[in-house]
Parts: structure tokens; sequence; C-alpha cells
């Protein structure tokens, strides 16, 4: 779908200096649940199951040659939860020719394939939040993460060299995630980011899970409630959760409010196609970009990804 109105980089509440840390932490707290929330019937899977089937599908036989490295992790969001899914399919051999796991408003499909090796995911930002990140390696031989500031508009090349990661035998791609982060970047800062992941990274991936659409805003507006009706079950331990979800509800304000602008501030596929190609000659050259739209939440809710693989003469031919 189109979007309605231009980009606007407008504020977010939770992105300001001034919002207590103990909202900021709960509200990104929210946010990853609703990453992971599976509504039965309204939604097929969570949204972070839908990530891995969008990867598998798009990469196709490619899926196991990249390192995926989510290059703003916050306190880790959605990205162990795309680990697991991602591995367990890899392990169940579940990538498949495409029948019955078409994806809503596109045509690639899944090329068949001997079952890959599993995959690496390592976490990074700017602030780097090594406690919620030990506690997700811990869960998993196959999550990393790298201690220090790692800034995605120059990253260094040696990142990952002092991991213990699977690829380490056959060497290893860069496959940079954007979850939920690439709309926060102002257009001078995007595209600094987007020419340092094209000239170090072998991949990228931009997932958001809103757009500049009606049905999106329509979407955000029932954050609120649903976070009214989900809070007792997943935050009930959470004394400081429920008295600023019910009593003073200032979590679900900021959830709808900052959805709002995240909608003004995304960028279509398109949008990014054309800042990559505005990033001088040769910037772009070998690099694929693709974009489309997922539904993870019937009727109205809708996933927005765009994807970028470089091609080399290793690489094995994509879908």
């Amino acid at each position: 779908m189109a979007p309605m109105v231009p980009r606007f980089h407008l504020f977010e509440l939770n992105d300001q200096s001034w919002v207590p840390a103990f909202i900021r932490a709960r509200v990104q707290a929210c946010l990853t649940l609703l990453w992971t929330l599976h509504v039965p019937i309204l939604q097929p899977s969570s949204p972070a199951r839908l990530v891995a089937k969008i990867l598998h599908t798009v990469l196709g036989p490619r899926i196991s040659e990249y390192t995926y490295v989510d290059f703003c992790a916050g306190a880790g969001g959605p990205t162990p939860f795309f680990e697991a899914d991602l591995n367990a399919r890899l392990a169940s051999r579940s990538v498949s020719s495409g029948a019955g796991d078409s994806l809503a408003k596109n045509d690639f499909q899944t090329a068949p394939a001997e079952q890959p090796a599993l995959v690496d995911f390592v976490l990074t930002d700017i602030a780097p939040h090594i406690s919620a990140w030990r506690v997700a390696a811990r869960n998993s031989p196959h999550m990393h993460y790298i201690p220090r500031s790692i800034d995605a508009a120059n990253a260094p090349t040696d990142m990952l060299d002092s991991l213990d990661l699977q690829r380490r035998r056959s060497g290893h791609k860069v496959f940079r995630l954007f979850s939920l982060a690439f709309h926060h970047f102002p257009d001078p800062l995007a595209k600094s980011i987007l020419a340092n992941t094209l000239e170090t990274s072998s991949g990228f991936a931009i997932l958001e899970l809103q757009a500049r659409t009606i049905p999106s805003f329509v979407m955000i507006t029932l954050i609120g409630p649903l976070m009214l009706l989900v809070t007792p079950f997943y935050f009930w331990r959470d004394p400081i959760h429920l008295i600023f979800t019910y009593l003073i509800p200032i979590i679900p304000c900021v959830l709808v409010f900052d959805g709002y602008i995240s909608s003004l501030r995304t960028r279509t596929g398109k949008e990014v196609k054309q800042m990559a190609d505005s990033l001088g000659e040769g910037a772009s050259k070998n690099w694929e970009i693709r974009w489309g739209s997922a539904y993870h939440t019937w009727p109205i809710g809708e996933m927005s990804w765009v994807i970028g693989i470089k091609n080399d003469s290793n690489s094995l031919p994509l879908p």
C-alpha cells in the first residue's frame, strides 16, 4: 500500500533524555512483547516468527552464509526470538519450495536445499546493554554480543573477530539487522549508516511493524487497549508496570504516541533504494535491494521489510 503522507522526522517520547529510565525500559519491554505476541486467529504467527519466514523466503539457500548482526539491539529486543525460530527452521529442514508458505504481496519462493548449518546472531549497540545481552547469550550457543560501543555509521570491520562463531571455520559474511530501528535515524545519519552497511556488509534487513498508511495508524491505535488487556498476563509481577499502565496510563500512551510518530518516520522500500542509489557511483554496485510487506495481524497489521543482498562470485543464486 502506498504511503498516504510524506515522511516526517518528528520526535518520539521514548527517545527523549528526560523520560525516566524506568518508563523507557518498560515501554521497550512492551515493544518486545509486540514482536513475540501471538494472538490465535488474528495472527498466523508472531511477528518475530514472520521475520524468520521472510528471511527464509528471500534469502533461500544463502540463509546460512551469514552472521546476523543487530546494530541497534537495545536490551535485546526480538533478536533472540529471531535466532531461536530461524535456527529451529534450519534444524528441522523447514526450507521448502514454497508450498503453503507464500508471503502476502510477494512472489519470492524458496528453492529446495540441503539442510543448512545453523547461524549465529550478534547483539550490538552504540550504548551496550551487557547484562541483558549476557542473559540472551546464556540461553543459546548461537547468540553472541559485543560488549563495547558499536557505531552503525562507522562499524569496525574486525568487530566479530573476538567471537566464537559458527561461521569461523569458513569465514563469515555480515548481515545487518535493523528491527524497529531504521526509522529513528534522520536522513543524514540514515545515509551514513546505509553507506557503511553497503561498504562493510554482505546483506541487511530493515524490519518495521508500521508504515505511513491508514491501516497502520488504526493498528497502532489498538495497541493502547491491547496493552490494557494483556499486561496482567505478562507483567503481573511488576507493580511499577501495573501502576503506569492502569492508575497512571503513561506506558500505553507513550506506545500509541510513539507508534504514530514511528509510522510517519518509516521509509518505504523505494525510498531506501533511492537513498542507496544517491550515495555515489558504485556504492550500491552488485547490491540487489528487495522490499515488500506481510500481514502479521489480520486484517490491518502489516510488517514492511527491505532486504539488501550483495552478489559476488561465491554466492549461491537467490530464489
